[in-house]
């Protein structure tokens, strides 16, 4: 048996703010952008990566959600500590001055953590964790 990861969920808040980010910022290439009613559903990935996608939904969005709950998820998305994806990179140093120059909110500048690996992070601007690594060599 094979299993391979198709797609990772993050919500976002504002799509337009979030696509821009995903395209503009870490240059990924938008796959799909469906909306629905004052939803929408944008999926995105690295170009050379078609295999693996994100799917920006509508945070707060569910089936039996009450407002209240709604609100309250929407709340925590925008603290940070709910949602967040792992990237990789071969040159985080690069990497990192790149997001930067183009507005990315840092998080943690490049740094050498004790469990052995070497990462920088970002926020989105639904406040979604982005923790970028640096490729062993």
């Amino acid at each position: 048996m094979t299993i391979t990861i198709n797609a990772s969920f993050l919500p976002h808040t504002d799509a337009e703010a979030s696509l821009a980010f995903y395209r503009d910022v870490l240059g990924f290439e938008v796959r799909l952008d469906v909306g629905y009613q004052n939803m929408r559903w944008i999926t995105v990935g690295p170009p050379n990566q078609r295999d693996t996608a994100i799917v920006l939904h509508p945070s707060g969005v569910g089936d039996g959600l009450t407002a209240e709950e709604s609100a309250l998820l929407n709340q925590i998305v925008a603290k940070g500590g709910y949602f967040g994806i792992g990237l990789a990179t071969d040159d985080l140093d690069a990497t990192f001055a790149q997001l930067e120059a183009r507005g990315a909110d840092v998080v943690q500048e490049p740094i050498e953590q004790d469990y052995g690996v070497r990462d920088a992070a970002f926020r989105d601007p639904a406040g979604n964790l982005i923790r970028i690594q640096e490729n062993k060599r």
